[in-house]
């Protein structure tokens, strides 16, 4: 444990808690050597041998303050090395998160990653000095007056030398039926959390499907699954610690029952069993306490686990020497690529040309939104090549990857934070007036001018406070602020109203000159002005390609499309009028 919690310190975290290990150590010898002038001072306290009484008296007021001063300068650097610690747990945890494949986060791992960051790294930063202290104090301490009992009597030193591997035995089986029952109840808690969050972020859709909804029993049954867990847990850990607790009894009833064997044979004087008996109840006493903060140990190895496989996590190949792109075409060699099932895509090939919008159409399901994210590497193809400017992306690297491109998704996200604030992260370096001049250019100013508080209002958890289209025109001024060469958009415009499609529209154009677009198009403007248009087939290949005029003038599969949404389009104008 404590090697693991110093692969986890900084540099200033390790030296902190070597430092404070140093000291928990001294503690406990100097509280085992005062144990063990308890012997001599007992032994000529019984005697009625006040001359040495007085000497043994000074010997164990010198410890003692030896003691305090050193379990002070523990605590004050245990607390140092606490917040030391806690600080280099977030920091890992950071660096790791935003360091994993963006295909990592396509389960909701809400729950497990806020386990880790609040209740996990917070009890693990304290762990050193509120349990490790005690548990080395309960083991160091014991062992120092074990040592001190050879000299003093070897025979009942012997009795509680037999008992030591018993008890070790019974600790380490009581830790890690503890931390079996964690490690089940930790899964149990990072499930019901992602639930709830759930359950909570579904709460118009859900109001919407009345009592006795399905989620409504999802978040029961993981509830109810969280309590089994901890109850498990809590019969688990309880029997471990009366069963514990009374091997660490027995030993002491062994140095009983020899003692009192020794004194009726006159082996010892009743003064010095007397001294000895005291002494092996302080013996047992701390080993006792050590096994009752075994159990925190395993609850702090839980989260160790956590992050160490999240450590684990394969990351997607890097290169040597970040590739440099000789344009910003986008090409498709023959690329195979599933969820770890079925394939989506088969052997898929295409170009799309520096500078010019490709638009994307097809049934629901066929791999459109896979293909915009196979250009921004959230993952790899299981075989085939995507490359940008003629280079594959694994030769680039993810960050050239990251700053080439801008994708705007369906599923947008916005902080809790003001409406310019969630423009403003597209480039951290521009002025506020820049941020409102290109936010401007996709049509957010409208947004902004309706707000109390304009562009300072605060746009509420995940945008709640805005629409789905006002949170797609943030999204597209973020891409117009991040000036990357490369856009991709999941234009996604079949549910909303004549105004934002109207604005997206209208922010796309902002967005398209000079860049290279890649959009997954339901507006048919966007289709008819696209400069290739790709139509999926539905089994992972493209069934035609070209412009729209030429696609049309096939009369094929697209026409039909086109036709369908034509004419769908006109029955809702007509259905409205």
């Amino acid at each position: 444990m404590i090697r693991r919690l110093l692969h986890y310190s900084s540099v200033s975290a390790r030296r902190l808690l070597v430092t404070e290990l140093v000291f928990i150590v001294a503690t406990a010898l100097l509280q085992g050597i005062a144990f063990l002038l308890l012997v001599p001072l007992l032994r000529n306290l019984f005697r009625g041998e006040m001359g040495a009484l007085g000497t043994w008296l000074i010997a164990l007021a010198g410890v003692s303050i030896a003691y305090v001063v050193v379990a002070w300068f523990a605590s004050q650097i245990g607390m140092r090395a606490s917040t030391a610690l806690l600080d280099s747990l977030l920091n890992r945890l950071g660096d790791r998160l935003v360091n994993l494949p963006v295909a990592w986060f396509s389960r909701d791992r809400s729950g497990l990653i806020t386990g880790i960051a609040t209740q996990g790294a917070m009890f693990v930063s304290t762990m050193p000095y509120a349990i490790l202290r005690l548990i080395l104090t309960g083991f160091i301490t014991p062992a120092t007056v074990l040592v001190g009992m050879y000299v003093v009597d070897w025979r009942l030193a012997l009795a509680m030398t037999v008992m030591v591997p018993i008890m070790i035995g019974g600790y380490r089986w009581l830790r890690r039926a503890i931390g079996r029952g964690d490690a089940v109840h930790s899964v149990a808690v990072a499930d019901a959390s992602n639930r709830v969050v759930e359950f909570a972020r579904a709460q118009p859709t859900l109001r919407t499907a009345g009592e006795g909804a399905v989620a409504d029993h999802l978040v029961e049954q993981a509830l109810q699954r969280q309590h089994r867990a901890y109850r498990g847990m809590l019969v688990t850990g309880g029997a471990g610690i009366a069963a514990f607790t009374g091997i660490v009894q027995l030993s002491i009833t062994v140095v009983l029952v020899l003692g009192a064997f020794l004194a009726i044979g006159g082996s010892i004087d009743p003064a010095t069993l007397i001294a000895l008996l005291v002494l092996g109840v302080r013996f047992n006493e701390p080993i006792a306490g050590a096994g009752d903060l075994g159990g925190g140990i395993s609850v702090a190895r839980t989260t160790l686990d956590q992050l160490d496989e999240l450590a684990a996590v394969t990351a997607l190949p890097e290169p040597a020497g970040a590739g440099t792109p000789a344009d910003w075409s986008i090409g498709f060699d023959n690329v195979t690529f599933g969820y770890g099932g079925g394939a989506v895509l088969r052997d898929l090939s295409f170009t799309a040309p520096a500078g010019q919008m490709t638009a994307i159409v097809g049934p629901s399901g066929s791999g459109k939104t896979t293909i915009t994210k196979l250009i921004a590497r959230f993952y790899d193809p299981e075989s085939g090549t995507v490359s940008i400017g003629g280079v594959p992306a694994p030769q680039l690297g993810t960050s050239v990857v990251e700053a080439a491109v801008a994708p705007v998704f369906q599923d947008v996200y916005l902080f809790d934070d003001t409406i310019l604030n969630n423009v403003w992260i597209g480039n951290s370096e521009l002025t506020r007036e820049q941020v409102i001049a290109a936010a401007t250019r996709a049509r957010v100013d409208e947004i902004a001018d309706r707000l109390p508080n304009g562009w300072d209002t605060r746009v509420g958890e995940g945008g709640s406070n805005l629409s789905g289209g006002e949170r797609q025109r943030v999204s597209i001024a973020r891409a117009l602020l991040k000036d990357a060469p490369i856009v991709l958009l999941d234009e996604a415009t079949s549910a909303l109203d004549i105004g934002n499609e109207i604005a997206i529209g209208d922010a796309i154009d902002a967005v398209r000159a000079d860049r290279t677009m890649i959009v997954v198009a339901h507006r048919l403007q966007t289709i008819m002005t696209a400069d290739q248009i790709l139509l999926l087939d539905g089994n992972g290949g493209i069934r035609e390609s070209g412009t729209h005029n030429q696609l049309l003038a096939a009369d094929g599969a697209y026409a039909r499309y086109w036709h369908e949404r034509v004419d769908a389009a006109g029955w809702q104008l007509s259905a409205h009028n």
